[in-house]
């Protein structure tokens, strides 16, 4: 599988555990700092690398050395990073994130260069010698620069997907129509299509997503696993029972397994499955990088460990 993850593409600074600020000029000692590349590209890229595909990344980030070391960490990956755009007069995007003990991420966050991609950034003869094109944040580029980027790697053949990165209290359907009817895969959290559709009910909300061109709908729910709708029906796969560490970068884990599933020709459920497993690993420690695993140990993983509970029955 050859891969393009366009987008999101931020560095995060994880510091674990904390419980509290301190006040004032106060200290309080930690048990890791680490740095990570991460986003709805870029963490979306390093899953599907440690998955088995070829993997190029594009967007843009700063020429500062937070854009130096976001550039590196990818390439150490073994990502290809000839499509980033260096943006001399905008930072590179940052967010700070001091992990709670129970794997919550409040953030603190630079938007930086990310908006500052557009079509006319897009390499279209590499693009071209994918399968598939990942647009993660399609909400930073703007609606015409998402939509135009999706149709024109639907035009070259490739298969597309798309996830969102706004939480679901800033969204507007407004800022993702362009896209969805560009999209086959569409993967955000249960959050976002709530909040993008403003329609209180998953089910409804999912359908609504697909009438207005969406192929399908996975909306992930954290411990509660994942939504799969389709035009015909919606379902439930289950998260995996893992000790979480940190969240950070399970969604984009979870696109990734997903992407890969279907990549192999497994039903979509199956894909979902391959996705939780994914999450699952990468929860199980800090950063969007982390876990040893491809995906002969990501089945191997879902085949072993017990799903959580699957009492969450979405209406059908």
């Amino acid at each position: 599988m050859k891969v393009v993850t366009m987008g999101a593409h931020i560095l995060d600074v994880l510091v674990h555990p904390v419980e509290s600020i301190p006040p004032g000029q106060a200290t309080a000692l930690v048990q890791q700092v680490r740095l990570t590349a991460a986003g709805t590209a870029a963490g979306t890229a390093l899953s599907l690398a440690k998955l088995g595909a070829t993997v190029s990344t594009a967007g843009a980030v700063g020429t500062d050395a937070t854009g130096d070391l976001l550039v590196s960490l990818l390439e150490r990956a073994g990502i290809d990073t000839t499509m980033v755009v260096r943006i001399a007069s905008t930072p590179s995007s940052v967010s700070i994130l001091p992990i709670r003990p129970n794997g919550e991420r409040p953030s603190l966050h630079l938007l930086g260069a990310n908006t500052a991609f557009t079509p006319a950034d897009v390499v279209w003869d590499k693009v071209a010698s994918a399968d598939h094109l990942h647009l993660g944040a399609p909400e930073l580029l703007g609606p015409d620069n998402a939509g135009e980027i999706l149709r024109r790697a639907k035009e070259l053949g490739l298969t597309t997907s798309v996830d969102l990165i706004a939480p679901g209290n800033m969204g507007a359907i407004e800022l993702i129509a362009p896209a969805l009817a560009h999209t086959d895969y569409l993967l955000p959290n249960l959050e976002q299509v709530l909040g993008f559709t403003g329609i209180d009910e998953p089910a409804a909300a999912c359908r609504r997503l697909i009438e207005l061109g969406a192929g399908l709908v996975a909306a992930t729910m954290g411990g509660d696993g994942v939504l799969v709708a389709q035009a015909e029906r919606i379902a439930h796969v289950p998260a995996f029972a893992t000790e979480v560490v940190d969240t950070t970068g399970c969604g984009d884990a979870f696109s990734a397994g997903f992407l890969v599933g279907v990549a192999a020709a497994r039903e979509p459920l199956q894909a979902a499955v391959l996705g939780c497993a994914t999450a699952a690993l990468v929860a199980g420690g800090l950063g969007s990088d982390h876990g040893e695993f491809d995906l002969v140990t990501a089945d191997e993983f879902a085949a072993a460990t017990p799903a959580l509970s699957t009492s969450y029955l979405p209406p059908c």
